[in-house]
């Protein structure tokens, strides 16, 4: 099941539809004991280079480490990222240290041309955007 929402979510320039990457996402993240932090790297043409767990994290928190994030862009040629991670917790809501790392993710790609398209939160209760929000 995973692969088929993979392979319908990525069939697109970045996505076939906001709608399956968030299936895929959700099937892969919702319901995982512990936070993930994922990583999309896309190239200039927004096509996906690859699809990484970057961090495992623990029931609370996952950690993200910009400097890491981008050397692996950098290494990939990516020119743009789409984050993603879960909460155990269920509730797809943003914390306020979530809000404050992806600023510092953005700022710091951004300083090397690489452009942060989203953060989505997923939990079994839902998902969230940064971008919808206004966060990015």
């Amino acid at each position: 099941m995973q692969q088929a929402l993979r392979t319908e979510a990525l069939a697109g320039p970045v996505i076939a539809s906001s709608e399956a990457l968030i299936a895929y996402l959700f099937a892969d993240m919702a319901y995982l004991p512990t936070e993930r932090l994922r990583i999309l790297f896309l190239n200039a043409r927004n096509r996906l280079l690859k699809d990484e767990t970057f961090a495992q994290g623990c029931i609370s928190e996952v950690p993200i480490y910009p400097r890491a994030i981008i050397r692996r862009s950098l290494d990939l040629g990516a020119t743009a990222l789409i984050l993603a991670h879960n909460h155990p917790s269920g509730d797809p809501n943003p914390s306020q240290g979530d809000i404050d790392a992806t600023r510092r993710m953005a700022a710091a790609a951004s300083g090397v041309g690489i452009m942060v398209h989203d953060h989505v939160v997923v939990g079994r209760s839902g998902w969230v955007s940064f971008r919808s929000l206004g966060l990015l």
